[in-house]
């Protein structure tokens, strides 16, 4: 098994501002957490910009005309209420979904071989025409939409434990028979998404959760609803929005994860990629805003990966 790390440091570059949850401080975290003498397995690998045609597969042109208007020379300006753009914020968000295409590369031409992308600003709020909850590019719908198109993949999936609910994915899916998103989040809870009855065209799987969720509840709810519809769609790609928010020490959210069930649901995937897809799992940086806890989740999720 090989287990690829994408990053770059423009993504550092991302400046959010005085007392933002979504800072650079973050990224650096985790950069330590993983640094070489820990994880010498990691191959490690510049995240490349992506390309615009290949951003323009999920976000519309008049979007990304916006985002290359709005990036300031100096200073930061406000995307909405929550989410900013710095001088570096352009680059970093390029560079973000550039990591998960590369990181596609990589899988897709390496059987057995999975890859996680450390990269900010995050992406799974981010809808087709407008920037949403710190994200920029939804990173893990750019990556979903050019394995389809390069490779021709017929089915790939998303699973999406962030404690925060991926509107942006599941709003570029849902019409997608060809597409699966499967969510565990706080409900109810910002973005006021993810209703059970949500279902798409059949190939969305929603578990919304209560404050104070523990171990489990969570695991009760990929074992009993997602992992199950997971298995039977059969995805030729799993793509991962990995938020460590939902971790017992985090502050912007009341769930009780521990690192052991980070690294549950990251094995749990892996058995799932293994059996469908020849291993190819594609795990992406999405939200986690307590520095230890973030970190810790992490090094949980990373140490799946590497199957240690």
């Amino acid at each position: 098994m090989t287990t690829y790390l994408y990053t770059h440091r423009d993504c550092l570059f991302h400046d959010t501002g005085d007392g933002h949850p979504e800072r650079s401080d973050r990224l650096r975290a985790v950069l330590h957490q993983l640094d070489l003498e820990k994880f010498p397995e990691l191959l490690r690998i510049e995240a490349p910009l992506a390309a615009r045609e290949t951003i323009a597969l999920v976000h519309t042109g008049a979007y990304l005309d916006h985002i290359d208007k709005s990036a300031p020379e100096a200073g930061i300006i406000y995307l909405d209420p929550d989410t900013r753009m710095s001088p570096g914020s352009k680059a970093a968000a390029y560079r973000a979904a550039g990591a998960v295409c590369a990181a596609i590369d990589a899988v897709m031409e390496q059987p057995d071989s999975n890859a996680f992308c450390a990269i900010r600003p995050p992406g799974h709020h981010a809808e087709a025409d407008h920037a949403m909850g710190f994200c920029l590019f939804n990173n893990v719908a750019v990556g979903a939409f050019y394995a389809r198109q390069r490779y021709g993949l017929e089915r790939v999936a998303v699973i999406d434990f962030d404690v925060h609910h991926g509107n942006g994915t599941q709003a570029v899916f849902e019409n997608d028979p060809g597409m699966f998103y499967g969510s565990t989040q706080k409900a109810p809870y910002y973005p006021g998404t993810g209703d059970a009855g949500e279902h798409g065209v059949g190939n969305i799987i929603n578990v919304p959760l209560a404050a104070g969720t523990g171990s489990q509840v969570f695991r009760a709810a990929y074992d009993d609803i997602i992992l199950p519809a997971l298995d039977a769609f059969k995805p030729e790609l799993l793509l991962v929005s990995a938020g460590f928010d939902a971790h017992e020490k985090d502050p912007l959210a009341d769930f009780n994860l521990t690192n052991e069930d980070f690294s549950w649901i990251s094995r749990k995937l892996l058995q799932i990629a293994d059996i469908h897809a020849s291993g190819r799992l594609v795990s992406v940086l999405e939200g986690g805003y307590d520095l230890e806890g973030l970190a810790e989740g992490v090094d949980a999720h990373v140490k799946a990966l590497l199957r240690a």
